[in-house]
């Protein structure tokens, strides 16, 4: 226990009452920040007016009384706690940004177009268009030109090499061997993977998942079983990416989770000050001076009621104060900065993928605050000609749970594994929850220049295939719940890519 805390829950004994565990998690935020004694000498006096006196203060009770010393000009210790740091120091800062004209292009967004209504016949749809749209792109290449149909392949003679393309819809392992059952829209097969396979091959194979649809080399046994030799997916072409024609750059951000009394408010304000020249040496203010654009991957704020035990994590505990305070964060942005925002699980849109856009009663206070282009996802956008694929993430999460050698550590293979497959959720029904409908927005058709993604609160880039992976990290400290899940996040460290040559910069905002 800090001096401060010890010194306030000292006082708070002295004068008859006690603390309950939310209460005391509550001074224990604000201490790390802020002296809480004064702020509780006033707070006491309010509790000692009222006609029945509580004998242990509830945090319910304490976040009340706080607004209430906010509202009559006391030290509102709280929204201290939330809104950015006031930074007085007029420093000389000229953006070169500010002299470059804005290049946003929206390509794709399904916030206009979702429809669905749960039913069979749409989830039929769905997973036609999927299977459709992946088959297309496995024969574009060509060494699955040639594949056939899974009822084609079970005609074909004993020992003939065929090819198939199937969505795998069962995989069993065994110490020695790995079974796998593909369908298309007529048929279904099983196919044998033996250990002895050429190395690569075999572990491409474990990092199969269920509902990708893939391209199988085969030989056809007698009987109606084929035996693997390779293994193709739609994968991404080797691209040479779009570069902009000016030096302009873009900060790649996500999960701030603003209402969680994880966030990590000191240093969001030290980026929020990077932005305006004020923090950083020279260097880092001659990089401030050319970002053009801050894109959110989504959980701007934590929301409500979204993991077992938030509650007593949240600091805020209204969905709509929680906006209004990020409002307060994003409103320091400088006003020539264009900002682009998706949501996120944790966001107050609707939870299944594709999300539409924030909803126009959250997104209000921050476009009262900033102009933003506010869109789904996923979506892909074009900033100065350079294209990127925004998603916030969540399937990573079951990318990890089943692909081999894929943790939390490393989102950047999980997000190789998603360009591999062309498909940002393949696994369904497990933690991501997908609405059906006519067109799957998950399918990768387009194959972008930056594929940035969120989620998972670890900060990790990497090049595949000419596209640039980033995964942005996290404005947030780790919660009970990431712990017992295993997850280790590293927040307060951000990618700021030169979109002129798609160089990427780390930078740590930790105090």
């Amino acid at each position: 226990m800090n001096e401060r805390l010890q010194k306030t829950i000292s006082y708070i004994v002295e004068a008859g009452y006690q603390l309950d565990s939310e209460a005391f998690a509550l001074m224990e935020t604000l201490s790390k920040t802020e002296d809480p004694l004064n702020l509780i000498e006033k707070i006491i006096g309010k509790i000692d007016e009222l006609p029945q006196k509580p004998l242990f203060i509830s945090r319910s009770l304490l976040e009340e009384l706080i607004a209430h010393t906010a509202k009559t000009g006391s030290e509102p210790a709280v929204q201290r706690l939330l809104e950015p740091f006031m930074d007085s120091k007029k420093e000389s800062f000229k953006p070169h940004a500010k002299e470059i004209e804005s290049d946003v292009r929206v390509l794709d967004d399904p916030t206009s177009t979702m429809r669905s209504s749960g039913s069979i016949e749409e989830y039929h749809d769905y997973f036609l268009d999927r299977f459709t749209r992946l088959r297309k792109l496995l024969r574009q290449r060509m060494d699955a030109k040639d594949a056939s149909s899974i009822a084609d392949a079970l005609r074909a003679p004993a020992n003939s090499k065929v090819k198939v393309v199937g969505m795998l819809t069962e995989k069993r392992e065994s110490k020695q061997r790995i079974f796998l059952r593909l369908e298309d829209q007529e048929a279904s097969v099983t196919v044998l993977v033996n250990e002895g396979l050429e190395g690569s091959v075999f572990e491409r194979v474990q990092c199969l998942m269920l509902d990708q649809v893939i391209c199988v080399a085969a030989i056809k046994t007698r009987s109606d079983l084929l035996v693997l030799e390779d293994v193709l997916f739609p994968d991404v072409p080797q691209k040479a990416p779009k570069k902009a024609a000016e030096p302009v750059y873009a900060a790649l951000i996500s999960d701030l989770h603003i209402g969680s009394r994880h966030f990590m408010r000191e240093a969001f304000n030290h980026f929020l000050l990077w932005l305006n020249g004020k923090f950083g040496d020279a260097n880092w203010q001659e990089m401030a001076s050319y970002v053009k654009y801050v894109v959110i991957a989504g959980d701007i704020v934590d929301g409500i009621g979204i993991y077992p035990g938030q509650l007593k994590d949240l600091l805020i505990r209204d969905i709509h104060r929680q906006y209004s305070v990020a409002s307060k964060f994003l409103e320091q942005i400088p006003d020539y900065v264009q900002l682009i925002i998706i949501p996120g699980n944790h966001d107050a849109s609707r939870k299944a993928l594709p999300q539409p856009a924030l909803p126009k009663e959250y997104a209000e206070p921050i476009c009262e605050a900033h102009e933003a282009h506010f869109l789904g996802n996923p979506c892909s956008v074009t900033l100065h000609g350079v294209e990127l694929l925004l998603y916030h993430g969540r399937s990573l999460d079951d990318v990890i749970a089943n692909a081999s050698n894929v943790s939390f550590k490393t989102p950047e293979k999980a997000m190789r594994l998603l360009l591999r497959s062309r498909h940002l959720a393949p696994i369904y029904g497990q933690r991501t929850p997908i609405a059906p409908g006519k067109r799957d927005f998950l399918v990768v058709e387009r194959v972008p220049d930056i594929f940035h993604a969120g989620h998972v609160h670890v900060q990790a880039v990497e090049r595949y295939r000419g596209v640039l992976l980033v995964n942005s990290g996290t404005w947030q400290s780790q919660t009970e719940y990431q712990s017992k899940m295993g997850l280790e996040p590293n927040p307060g460290v951000i990618p700021v890519v030169n979109l002129q040559t798609l160089e990427v910069t780390t930078i740590n905002f930790n105090p």
